[in-house]
This record gives C-alpha cells, sequence and structure tokens, in this order.
C-alpha cells in the first residue's frame, strides 16, 4: 500500500468517528495542494481500502468502477456539484453503490475539501430492481414471440445488475436422442474473451437432470454454481476457465396453467468473472423475471388458439355470439343469391336463475354445459348451434315447412325439461322457443333475430315452456311489442330513483273483526306518485320491479316504512294493531331475513308480534324446503306469518298443517261470487272450516257489497277487508278518520 500516509489528521477524525457509526456514514477529507486525501474507517469500508491517509486519489480510489472515477475525482479536487453516485466493484462484495457528497471547502489558507460518504446500494438496488421489471415488462408485453424478445431481455438482465454473460435454454424434441435442453439464445459483454464459452454452450445439449442446467430444468429450483472452472457438476469447465467466468446464477422459467398442470418453458443462465456476489440482486429478481417471460411464453401459447377462442364459446364449446352473428350474416347473404329458406330458433332457458342463485354459479355452468351437449343431439346436420349469452341459445337450420320447425322446436323443448343431475340432486327448468324464417321473417341478422326474439318473448308472457313461430299477419305486432319493451325499461330505470327521490310511499287498508266491530289490522299497500303528480298502477311497475329483482330494495323500503308508521300509531292510540307487509318471493329465501326484521323492529320500537308477512302460496311451492326454513325462524322470534290468496295455488294440507303460519287469506276471485254462485260459496266455506280447525285466523279480502259481507258473516268469518269498509288510507287520514272512536285496546271501529 505504497499510496498510504502513516500520518493522519486525527484531530479532525476523534469527534467524526462516534458520530458516524451511530449515522452509518463515511467522512473524507482531501488537501488540495497535497492532493491527499484521508478517510475514515467508515468510508474506508464503503471503498474496501485501509483506513488513513493517502498520497494519491488513484490509490485511494482503486476499486471504484472505471466508468465512475473521473466524475468522482473531479467532485473531490473541484467540485461543480455537491453529490455524485459511484460503484465500487470488489472481489468479496461485488458490486455496491455510494453516494459521495461535498459538506465543505474552507479558505484559502486551509484549503481542505471534506465531505461524507454513504453505502446506498439497497436503495439503489431497489430502484434498479423498480426500473429492470419495468423493463422487462415494456420489452415482453406484447411482443408477438418470445424469440425477438429473449435475447434483449438477457442483455437488459447484464447490464443493469453486473454479469458478463447470459443465456436461455429451451427443452427441444430430438427424434434420436429424445427431448433434450439446447441453448439457442445468448448475450455477452463485448470487451471480454468469452466467445470460446459462448461457443461450447451452443455445441451442449443435455438431458433434464443432467448438468447444473438440467438439474434446474428437473426439479424447478434455482442454483449458484461457484468455482465454474474447476466444479465437476458444471459441465463447461474448460471453456469458463480460458473466459475467466467464476461463478453464476441459474434459475427455472415455468407456469402453472388454469388446470394445475406446471409448464416448465425453459432455464435462464448468468455468469460474471466475479466470485459469488453476496449483494447479487439476480436471486431477488429471478422470480419476476421467470414469471415475466413465463406470462408471455403463456401468452403465445394462447395466442395460437385465439382464432378458435373468438369463434367458441369457452363454457359451452358452441359457437359464440359474434361468431354465430357473421355466420347468420353469411346464411342471409348465400341464401338470398341461391333463393334459398332457413329458420333461426332463439332459445331461452326458464327459471335459471333460481338455480344459479340458490346452487351457485358451478351449478348453472354445469346446466349450460349439459344444455349445449342435449342440443347439438338433437339438431340435424348443417345445423348451426350458438350460445348468445347467459341462458340464451340460438341454432340456424334448414327447414322444408313450419311443421319440420315446430318438430324441432318440440325436442329442444323436451331435451330443456329433462331433469339436470347435479351432485344427487335433480334441477328442473324449461325453455321457451321463438321462431323466424328467411326470407318471410327478415332478410338480414337483426330483422331475423327482432323476429325470434319477438316470438320468443310472446311465449313468456303466456306461460313460458313452449314454441312460437313468429307470424307477419299483424305488422303493427313487432313495433308493439317494442313500445312494450320500451315502456318495462323505462319504468325499471325510473324505479331506480324512486326511492331516492321519495316518489313511493304507503297506503294502509283496515282489517276489521266484524264481531267487535274494531280493527284488527291493516295492510300496507305500496304507491308510487312520479315527480309530475302521475300514479303508477302497482299492477305494472310490481311485475318489472319482481323480474328486474329491484323488489328486493323495495321490499326493505316497504317493511322499513311500514315499522316506521306503526310505530307513530301506537304513540296515537293504536294499541295492538297488526300490519300486514305483503313479501316477494326472493325476500322469503334470503336466510338472513329474520335478523334484518329483528333489526328494523328493534329500532322502531314495535313488537314482533306486530308484524304479519304475507306471502303467496305459488311463492311457497318454487322453494318449499328453503322458504318453510326461513318461515320457522320468523315465527320463532314471534313475527306473524299469513297464507295469501289461499286456494290459487297447489300447496297440499299435508304441507299445509306443517306450515308455521298464523292466518291465511280467502282470496277475491271466490269472494267476488260468494252471495250468487254456490261454488263459490262452498269453497270459502271449507277454507274457513280448515283455517279454524287448524286455529288459523281466517281473513276475506276484495268485500265490495253487502250482500258478499253478509254472506262471510253467515258462514262464520269474523276478519274482512275490501272496499266496502274502507278504501285505502294514507296514514294521517288515517289517524284523522278513526282517531275519535278509539275504543279499548284497538284504534278504530268499523265505519257503519
Amino acid at each position: 500500500m505504497g499510496d498510504k500516509l502513516d500520518v493522519g489528521m486525527a484531530g479532525l477524525q476523534d469527534s467524526a468517528y462516534a458520530l458516524e457509526e451511530a449515522a452509518a456514514f463515511g467522512r473524507w477529507w482531501y488537501r488540495r495542494a497535497l492532493g491527499q486525501i484521508e478517510v475514515s474507517p467508515m468510508a474506508a469500508s464503503c471503498l474496501d481500502i485501509e483506513t488513513g491517509s493517502w498520497r494519491t486519489l488513484e490509490g485511494c480510489l482503486i476499486n471504484v468502477a472505471e466508468d465512475d472515477l473521473v466524475p468522482l475525482i473531479a467532485l473531490i479536487t473541484a467540485p461543480q456539484t455537491t453529490a455524485f453516485e459511484f460503484r465500487v466493484v470488489t472481489a468479496n462484495a461485488g458490486l455496491r453503490w455510494m453516494r459521495a457528497t461535498v459538506l465543505s471547502r474552507e479558505a484559502p489558507d486551509t484549503p481542505i475539501t471534506s465531505g461524507i460518504l454513504v453505502d446506498i446500494t439497497h436503495s439503489k438496488h431497489a430502484a434498479i430492481r423498480e426500473r429492470l421489471g419495468f423493463e422487462l415488462t415494456e420489452l415482453l408485453v406484447g411482443s408477438a414471440q418470445l424469440n425477438e424478445v429473449i435475447v434483449n431481455v438477457i442483455q437488459l438482465v447484464c447490464q443493469r445488475l453486473g454479469w458478463e454473460w447470459g443465456a436461455y435454454w429451451m427443452m427441444e424434441a430430438s427424434p434420436q436422442n429424445g427431448d433434450r435442453l439446447a441453448c439457442r439464445h445468448l448475450w455477452h459483454r463485448t470487451g471480454h474473451d468469452l466467445g470460446t464459452f459462448s461457443q461450447a454452450t451452443t455445441d451442449l445439449t443435455m438431458q433434464p437432470e443432467e448438468g447444473v442446467v438440467g438439474q434446474v430444468w428437473a426439479s424447478g429450483c434455482a442454483q449458484w454454481i461457484e468455482g465454474m472452472a474447476s466444479n465437476p457438476r458444471f459441465m463447461r469447465q474448460n471453456s469458463a476457465r480460458s473466459s475467466g467466468l467464476q461463478s453464476g446464477y441459474i434459475f427455472p422459467v415455468t407456469y402453472v396453467s388454469q388446470d394445475g398442470v406446471q409448464h416448465r418453458p425453459g432455464v435462464l443462465e448468468f455468469y460474471s468473472g466475479l466470485a459469488r456476489q453476496q449483494e447479487a440482486q439476480l436471486p431477488l429478481l429471478s422470480a419476476t423475471i421467470g414469471a415475466l417471460i413465463a406470462q408471455t411464453t403463456q401468452r403465445l401459447e394462447r395466442e395460437a388458439v385465439i382464432h378458435r377462442l373468438a369463434r367458441i364459446d369457452e363454457l359451452t364449446g358452441l359457437s359464440n355470439r359474434s361468431h354465430f352473428h357473421a355466420g347468420l350474416t353469411e346464411r342471409c347473404i348465400s341464401a338470398t343469391k341461391h333463393h334459398e329458406k332457413f329458420g333461426l330458433m332463439y332459445i331461452d332457458l326458464d327459471r335459471f336463475k333460481p338455480i344459479n342463485d340458490a346452487f351457485g354459479h358451478d351449478t348453472g355452468n354445469c346446466v349450460l354445459r349439459e344444455f349445449a351437449l342435449r342440443l347439438n343431439s338433437v339438431v340435424p346436420p348443417g345445423a348451426a348451434v350458438g350460445r348468445l349469452g347467459g341462458d340464451e341459445f340460438a341454432l340456424v337450420v334448414a327447414c322444408s315447412s313450419d311443421d319440420a320447425l315446430s318438430e324441432l322446436a318440440l325436442q329442444v323443448l323436451e331435451v330443456a325439461r329433462a331433469p339436470f343431475l347435479y351432485h344427487g340432486v335433480e334441477l328442473t327448468l324449461s325453455a321457451s322457443i321463438g321462431v323466424s324464417r328467411f326470407p318471410e321473417n327478415g332478410q338480414t341478422t337483426p330483422e331475423l333475430l327482432r323476429s325470434a326474439d319477438a316470438a320468443m318473448y310472446r311465449v313468456k308472457q303466456n306461460g313460458r315452456n313452449s314454441c312460437d313461430i313468429f307470424s307477419n299477419s299483424n305488422p303493427s305486432s313487432i313495433a308493439k311489442l317494442q313500445a312494450s319493451l320500451a315502456q318495462r325499461l323505462s319504468i325499471e330505470t325510473e324505479l331506480h330513483h324512486a326511492i331516492a327521490n321519495k316518489e313511493l310511499f304507503l297506503l294502509y287498508q283496515p282489517i276489521f273483526d266484524v264481531s267487535s266491530s274494531l280493527m284488527h289490522g291493516m295492510e300496507a299497500l305500496i304507491r308510487w306518485r312520479r315527480a309530475n303528480g302521475d300514479l303508477v298502477p302497482p299492477d305494472v311497475f310490481i311485475p318489472i320491479a319482481e323480474q328486474s329483482h329491484l323488489i328486493v330494495e323495495i321490499g326493505q323500503w316497504v317493511m322499513a316504512q311500514a315499522c316506521a308508521d306503526l310505530s307513530k300509531l301506537y304513540h296515537a292510540n293504536f294499541n295492538d294493531l297488526k300490519v300486514h307487509v305483503n313479501m316477494a318471493a326472493s325476500e322469503f329465501t334470503n336466510v338472513n331475513l329474520p335478523n334484518v326484521l329483528c333489526e328494523l323492529a328493534r329500532a322502531h320500537q314495535v313488537p314482533s308480534s306486530s308484524i304479519t308477512l304475507e306471502l303467496t302460496e305459488g311463492m311457497l311451492m318454487k322453494q318449499p324446503e328453503r322458504v318453510v326454513s326461513v318461515m320457522r325462524n320468523l315465527r320463532n322470534l314471534g313475527f306473524e306469518i299469513s297464507l295469501d290468496d289461499f286456494g290459487m295455488g297447489h300447496s297440499s294440507l299435508s304441507m299445509l298443517k306443517n306450515l308455521p303460519i298464523t292466518s291465511m287469506k280467502i282470496d277475491r276471485s271466490f269472494v267476488r261470487d260468494i252471495a250468487k254462485n254456490q261454488s263459490d260459496s262452498a269453497i270459502a266455506k271449507a277454507i274457513l272450516t280448515l283455517g279454524h280447525s287448524l286455529k288459523l285466523d281466517v281473513i276475506a279480502e276484495g268485500i265490495e257489497t253487502d250482500a258478499q259481507l253478509s254472506k262471510l258473516k253467515e258462514e262464520g268469518c269474523h276478519l274482512v277487508q275490501g272496499y266496502l269498509l274502507c278504501r285505502p288510507l294514507s296514514l294521517d287520514s288515517l289517524i284523522s278518520m278513526h282517531s275519535n272512536s278509539a275504543v279499548g285496546g284497538v284504534g278504530c271501529a268499523m265505519p257503519f
């Protein structure tokens, strides 16, 4: 160390050493007149030299990277800036990053420049990793072929992370020797004698588990290799020795496909003329580099089947929407040219959404796949079958007559009705089919689809599970249907804002007890008044709400408002009054409904026993097990349940006796002619007898004449409601009309 001085600047150092050790920085002092520099122990450690004074800057900075030496000397001797970042390269630690900062330049009589030295390797490496990840992503994302960019990837890694040589190995088929690993892509720095090593690499092939590269490919685990020239595991010892390479890092490129299979596109290897680097960043980045290359490989493999995926629905294997439409357009052009006829069948599965809701999308997907198989099994050769989306399918078929189309439609209906088995559970659904014909019902794809959709929609309106062939006998049929659909969509959109805009409100129709002439309860009836004052009839917007599933949100609002109004009635001396609230089917299948209602009742301080939930027989029969379970939980919490429109559904007496209900309603269709129709009178009497024997309250609704009321009283019906007794009233009107007649524990008496 001839450049090192034996004398130091101890006086200047003593006060700085303790501080720099705690603050993790080193100090340096440069005497411009003598060209000498002194470094503290921490600075000496950063530069990998001895502590003390040095005669020359070159001797002190012997480990600084050659490209950084000149600007670093300029900073120390005649600084134009206050800081400079540079690299230090040593055999033990490899490449590290430092920042030299000038603190002061003293007056001419004490010409000393001083500064600090900080090891910024970790932060620099973090920035390098981030930059490298970005640059690699730019290279790989969007590349058309991996062969075009893999050499650029290797070069970028070598230049950014300080490696001399890199290569990419992949498995290649060999008829003579079986599959073998071969190197087809490599890069190395110029100015290094690495040609021998590169040639030895490209001449070499190896089996899985052979050599270090083969072991990495087979195991999927990265490996360091040291002492390459003498390591028996390394198959290129001689060329590594002549090229001066000492250490390397080899890691796999792997990915797991969606089917759980692990794929190994290749292996990357990088080598250096230095011994194993303690600060090497490649192990930290190898997973990212491998993942980016694997993702590119995977993307390119997928692009090999893009043409197929662009045409095929992945779930069912049928033509997808866009390809089916394109094929239908081609069929129209061809049929016009050759004066041919064909039929388009538009198929929509009925009751598919409840299967998805009840059993999950996996079950729904199984049903769709199975239906696609069934559809293919019944269509004639030459037919084009597609899935247009969701549970909608379509097929194009040559047809000789409407009878042939009808016969095929019946076969489709039959396979749709056959039970679908999923994990031992039988699922049943049906289909609604609309048919249009070329050229009678349209000569373009949009026209044919519109006609078939119109026919299918008529099937939906008429009960589903059927087929309808579009007819041109009524030229305005499409226009009328489109107008109806437009109105439906308009109302659905308005409903989204009705609650927020406070356009919905409740009216209450009293339920009277004729034996005491007092009000027993009241039924909450929802109404909608638009901002312009127009009233939208419930039979218009309720079905739309049910189809669009807004009914759940509306139902929550109704229940909250009814509880709030009931609380107000209690404060107005309407004691022990019950409120009846109609429930939608989707609400009664929600297992969380009991908890939601409990919270509402508690928030408004009304007893759960004052709330009666009404559901119809039809609702009960859709998912009886699920609905009954929710009903029992509600009854256990004190809520009452009424079976609405009794006699209109299909519930059996054996089921009825086990239902956790507290009351039932005689449908208005039986009440309307009860005074003059013996059959209706007999039905009403039977319902009353059945209800009373089961200890249930029986309520007759829709009473509009004195004769109806008299007949019901004669048959023993005590709970009644209808326009004869009282029309639906607002809360304020109800309180105002009956507040003066409050007696006992009930808020109002009958109006006559």
